[in-house]
This record gives structure tokens, sequence and C-alpha cells, in this order.
């Protein structure tokens, strides 16, 4: 490093001291996880899902070596991809691959015909691979690519998501994803896959982004999740029982995310759970009262300018998450700690000022410690992790990117 040390106080202070110290002959920019956190958090996220099994949610890890050590937690069962493609490729034997009883999920409907072509013509993966659709085109499309590439006698397994938003009034308070909502909404695509002789129902999926992804940070944010919760509750089991009735008891119902297993887990109804961002931490989980993950992930830039006395600038730093564009999905600086962006400028695609509590303390060549807003989307920015177990370097190990691989 070509700056000084910093010094360290507190709990954080000193966690991320030892951090920096452990890979100052890197050169940053680069990743880290700390796998110790990344192990407690797992197991924290185990005991909030009460017994119910947990799919990891591809999207908020994208490393399959982190996915498969996320695996060997028990409690933890199969994945939640988000698209075909990637799932193909998790099953397709290509390096470290997922053990053969984990099977995957893909969470969002694909109209990608050569990809259902490829599912079609390949019988193993059929037996692993369950897709999403919540309207008559995405069976359509399914049946199609079965008829024309089929091969083998196992269906294409399909899995139908259900919308878990909360609506008040005329105001709707959640994801907007699926047009079903009620058991004549499934009933029918459910009856036409158990009619079909190349298709077969799976299960139902009810997401709900209003729980899971939202911090219960207030009074109010509480008071709507309870009665989302409880308004989905009756809804989900009037449907899966209607569901059942017309498609056997053996469907699947995925449910849940990072921040609502502890609410989804114990309802009976429910056979799955899925979660992958309480893994990683990222600091849009900061504020939730009810799960309280240890950041697992970060990454450092280097210092390259101090234009003024209390003012840094770090090479890069635009590490900008997805959704609703605002402050909430800045990378967030970390350590030293007390420093804040600023305002005009934000998270830059080449540099990223920063405002420092003291006239001295960070110079060039000094190095700033970073958490991104969410979790997998790191990963896009990086071709390896490098790896920090039991107070050493474990190694790296190669994300999505560093593998080849963009799945959108």
């Amino acid at each position: 490093m070509v700056g000084r040390r910093i010094a360290a106080s507190g709990r954080v202070g000193h966690a991320m001291a030892a951090l920096d110290a452990l890979t100052s002959a890197l050169e940053p920019p680069f990743a880290v996880v700390d796998l110790d956190a990344f192990d407690r958090n797992a197991a924290r996220l185990v005991e909030r899902a009460a017994g119910t099994p947990i799919r990891v949610a591809s999207k908020s890890v994208r490393c399959r070596s982190l996915m498969i050590r996320a695996l060997r937690h028990e409690g933890f069962r199969g994945v939640l991809a988000f698209s075909l493609p990637e799932a193909l490729w998790l099953v397709a034997g290509e390096g470290e691959t997922l053990a053969a009883g984990h099977d995957v999920l893909v969470a969002y409907p694909s109209v990608d015909r050569s990809a259902l072509a490829r599912l079609a013509a390949d019988e193993e993966a059929r037996r692993r691979v369950t897709v999403m659709a919540d309207c008559h085109t995405h069976l359509d499309l399914a049946s199609a690519a079965m008829r024309e590439h089929g091969r083998g006698d196992a269906p294409l397994r399909v899995c139908l998501d259900v919308d878990a938003s909360y609506r008040i009034g005329r105001v709707h308070v959640g994801a907007r994803r699926s047009p079903l909502r009620t058991e004549s909404d499934v009933v029918p695509l459910l009856r036409r896959l158990v009619d079909s002789d190349v298709l077969a129902p799976a299960g139902l999926m009810f997401y709900d982004a209003q729980i899971a992804g939202i911090a219960d940070s207030n009074r109010l944010i509480r008071e709507v999740q309870r009665r989302s919760a409880a308004e989905l509750a009756g809804r989900r089991r009037r449907i899966v029982d209607a569901a059942r009735a017309v498609a056997g008891s053996a469907l699947l119902v995925n449910a849940g995310g990072t921040g609502s297993l502890h609410v989804m887990g114990i309802d009976t109804v429910v056979t799955e759970l899925a979660a992958g961002s309480g893994l990683f931490a990222p600091h849009l989980f900061d504020g939730y009262s009810s799960f309280a993950p240890e950041p697992a992930a970060f990454f450092v830039a280097p210092v390259v300018r101090r234009p003024a006395p209390r003012i840094v600038t770090v090479l890069g730093g635009g590490l900008v998450a997805s959704g609703a564009a605002g402050r909430s999905r800045l990378p967030k600086p970390w350590w030293p700690e007390g420093l804040r962006l600023i305002g005009a400028e934000g998270a830059g695609e080449v540099q990223t000022p920063l405002v420092t509590p003291h006239e001295t303390g960070l110079d060039v060549g000094d190095r700033v410690w970073f958490r991104h807003a969410k979790a997998g989307e790191l990963c896009e920015r990086f071709d390896h992790l490098h790896l920090v177990a039991a107070g050493d370097l474990a190694g790296t190990t190669p994300t999505y990117r560093g593998e080849g691989r963009c799945f959108g």
C-alpha cells in the first residue's frame, strides 16, 4: 500500500482493519468475500427458515462455488435461477457443478426459444430444471419446443408464478410480476398442464417482494407488511388447496426471500423458501429490524487524488444497483469509517469523490472499502472474488463474469 495504515477503533473498525491487512498485497480495485461471515449468515438464514428448506437465489450470488458452498449447509436445497440459459449451464456438468440432489427452479418466465429447445432435447436436464409461467403464451412456447425437439419420456416441468403483492384499494404494494392472483386465474393453466402430454405441473411460486425486499424500518411499513402477510397467507392457502385438487398434493409451493424467511417459513402450506442476498448482506439490508446479517462482501477502490483537505477521490466506484434510481442504490463507503459520498457526484463511472471526517487520515495510495447496495450485482463488475477465511487469504474464485457467462 502506498499510503498510511488507517487506525481502527470499534468492532467494525478492527474487523475491517484485519481484512485490509490480509489483502494488503492486492492491487485495487478488487472484490472480497469473508467466508466466515458468509457461513454465519447461511446458518442464520436456516435458523430463520424454521425447518423449511431454502433455495439459493442465484441472482443474489452469481458465483458457482459460493452457491455450492451455501448448498453444503444443511437446510439449503436447490437453486432458484434467474434465467433458463443459466439453469441449463448450472446442470450441464461443466466444471464445478451442482450435486445431483439439487434441482433448479427458474424464477422468471423464458421466451428464449433456443434455450427452450435445448431443454426439450435434454431429458436429464428436464428432470432437474423447472421453468416458470404465468400465461398461456408461456405454455404455448414450452409445448412447441417439446413437440419439435423433445427427446425421451420426461415431460417439461412448469411452475406457475402467482402474484403475491398487496393491494389497498387501488394502491399496489409489491413487485409487478404475474397476472395470476386468484384460484380462478390459476386453475385453468393447471388443468392445461395436467391434460398435456408434454408438460407437467410442478408447483406454485409466491414472491412477497413487499415483505422480503423492503426494510421494516418504521411502524407504518411494519404494519403494512403484517397486513400483507396475513392477506397473502389466506389467499395462498385457498389457491394451493384449489391447485392440489386439480394437480395433486406433490406440488411445490415456493415463497419468501431473505427479509421474510421468518414469516413465510412458519406457514405450513409453503414447502420451500428462497434466499440469497442475506449470504452477502448488502447494505440495503441494514435497515431490517428482524434480521441483521453480517457484511460479507466488499469491493475496494484506491485513493488516486486529494483535491481538497477533506476530500479524497477514488478510482471508479460507480457500482450502482438496479431498481428505482436514488441514493439507496449507491454503494456505501464502509471503511475507513466516517466517509460519505458527495451529493453532486455520487458514485462515478471513473471516479468517486468522498468527504472525509478530518483533514488528515487518507492519502493518495490508501484504499477505501465499499459495500454494494445489492448482493449478486457486485459480481457483474469483477472476474474473481478474493476469499478470506480463518484470518487468512483462502484463494480466489471466479464469478459468472469470470467464467465468461452473462445471463442478463
